[in-house]
């Protein structure tokens, strides 16, 4: 672990809420080159001191940390269950590099949850490092009531995507997992094609390494992955391609729930509506 103290963090906001504490924080990341940004919610039973499990949240395309500390709700159950709710950004920000913030699915908010091997985003662009290493120390040395051991990963669209390669990768560091309307497999969409292309370049060797579809069949995890997807997805066919993953499944014998949710769509309405299902997914799980 790294000498990050508490006084590294600079807190944004807090705010009392269902008993507990909704706080966002910055910080200096070495990984991802200046400041990031965190939510986090401290239920009842974190701020009495227990020991409680920890659920990381992704957020998808366009998004910050504020997208689903606002929208989905999540707080309520967190409250409920006694578990810590984290919730990063989505890239790192401010890089000044040429094209950053040009199109809403690259650069700026579209880190994709990956490193960067690509001149000139490796220098910065590295999510995957953020939530798997550095996040990791940060709440670990700040946050007394968090226990590392019991953490599951969660996320929407890219940052669904996000979660389950990050969760396939390390089972033994996120134990649980799901997600809401992911993608699937980014190497057969154009919101994949494009980041993957970008980060890691035209070698598509190296992108079955942050493709979940891919991933569960080269090594299938323990966990039972819960999927909820809207039928009136608008991105549905194009872009999220559920039925890849469970055709992965099936081969490996990977348990997947996968939920096709009928007349929802791919906002936060959809989100709010199901994340009580998603919080004590993963809850039961981490009781162990």
């Amino acid at each position: 672990m790294s000498d990050i103290k508490v006084t590294d963090l600079e807190l944004i906001s807090e705010n009392k809420m269902f008993g507990g504490l909704q706080r966002v924080y910055c910080h200096v990341s070495s990984v991802c080159n200046g400041a990031m940004r965190f939510a986090i919610y401290l239920p009842p039973a974190a701020l009495e001191g227990k020991k409680v499990p920890v659920l990381t949240y992704l957020s998808g395309l366009t998004c910050t940390e504020d997208n689903v500390t606002v929208k989905a709700g999540a707080q309520r159950i967190a409250s409920e269950l006694g578990m810590i709710f984290i919730a990063p950004d989505t890239s790192p920000r401010g890089q000044n590099i040429e094209g950053e913030d040009d199109s809403y699915d690259f650069g700026s908010a579209a880190g994709f949850y990956l490193d960067a091997t690509q001149e000139p985003w490796a220098k910065s662009y590295n999510m995957y490092s953020y939530i798997t290493k550095e996040l990791q120390e940060v709440i670990s040395a700040n946050f007394e009531s968090a226990d590392m051991s019991r953490q599951g990963i969660t996320g929407h669209s890219m940052g669904g995507h996000g979660a389950l390669t990050i969760h396939l990768k390390n089972p033994d560091l996120f134990k649980s997992c799901s997600a809401f309307a992911p993608i699937c497999a980014p190497m057969s969409c154009p919101w994949g094609e494009k980041a993957l292309t970008g980060y890691l370049g035209s070698n598509q060797d190296s992108w079955r390494d942050y493709d979940a579809t891919e991933l569960v069949r080269r090594s299938p995890s323990k966990a039972t992955l819960l999927v909820d997807q809207g039928t009136s997805d608008n991105f549905l066919k194009e872009q999220l391609k559920p039925e890849l993953l469970e055709e992965a499944c099936k081969e490996t014998g990977q348990s997947l729930n996968l939920r096709l949710q009928d007349g929802y769509d791919h906002s936060y309405f959809f989100m709010a509506t199901f994340i009580e299902d998603h919080l004590k997914h993963h809850f039961e799980a981490l009781k162990s």
